[in-house]
C-alpha cells in the first residue's frame, strides 16, 4: 500500500494554490527582519508552491531552502524559483540538506501532521538550527482537532503548553507568541546560544 507522505495535499495541490492567500506573509517577514541576519539562510518546512512565504523572504534577500512532500506543489516553487534549493521530502523524515540555517519557518504544517510526526519535525529543526537560529511556526495556541477543509484529513494542535514543553525537549526555547491579519497565531522559538 502506498503511503501519501503529503498527507493528502498533492491531490488537492492546484486548488491549494489558486486559492492560497498572502495571509502571514506580512507577519512571516517582520519576523526575518527584526531577528535574523540579512541575507541568512532560512529553511521553509512545508513550502508548498513558494507563494507567499518564500516568495516574501527571498524577496528581502534571504536564501531559502524549501522542503515539501507534494510533488506537484515542489514542482511550482521549482518553477517560482529555479535557483532555490528543494527537497520532495515529508518533514518528519528530511535531512534538512544535511546543512544548519540561521532560521526556519513552518507556515500551516505542523498541526496536519500526527502528534508524533509533530515532534519528529521540532527535532529536525532544532538540529538544523544554528546556536541562536529562529524558528517561526503556526499552529492554535488551544489544544484542538478538525478536519482540515481542503484535504478532509484531520488537523491537531497539541496546545501552547505541549508545544511548549515538546521545543524544551528538544533544545529549543519558546519566547513568544503572533497573530496575523487573518487571527492566526504563530510559535516563535529560538536555539539558545552555547555558552
Amino acid at each position: 500500500m502506498n503511503v501519501d507522505r503529503s498527507e493528502g495535499w498533492d491531490a488537492v495541490a492546484e486548488q491549494f494554490m489558486a486559492v492560497r492567500s498572502g495571509v502571514g506573509a506580512a507577519l512571516v517577514r517582520s519576523w526575518a527582519r527584526d531577528h535574523l541576519p540579512p541575507s541568512s539562510s532560512i529553511v521553509d518546512v512545508g513550502c508548498g508552491s513558494g507563494t507567499p512565504i518564500a516568495q516574501a523572504l527571498i524577496e528581502d534577500g534571504f536564501t531559502v531552502f524549501g522542503i515539501d512532500a507534494s510533488p506537484i506543489l515542489i514542482a511550482a516553487f521549482r518553477r517560482l524559483v529555479p535557483e532555490t534549493q528543494t527537497a520532495c521530502e515529508a518533514a518528519q523524515d528530511s535531512a534538512f540538506f544535511h546543512r544548519t540555517f540561521a532560521g526556519a519557518v513552518s507556515i500551516g504544517l505542523l498541526f496536519l501532521l500526527s502528534a508524533d510526526d509533530q515532534q519528529k519535525v521540532l527535532r529536525g529543526v532544532a538540529n538544523a538550527l544554528i546556536p541562536g537560529g529562529r524558528f517561526l511556526f503556526s499552529a492554535p495556541r488551544e489544544a484542538c482537532e478538525w478536519r482540515d477543509r481542503q484535504t478532509g484529513r484531520p488537523s491537531r494542535s497539541l496546545g501552547q503548553q505541549a508545544y511548549e514543553r515538546h521545543l524544551e525537549a528538544t533544545g529549543l526555547r519558546l519566547i513568544g507568541c503572533r497573530l496575523d491579519e487573518g487571527e492566526n497565531n504563530y510559535f516563535e522559538a529560538i536555539k539558545p546560544s552555547v555558552g
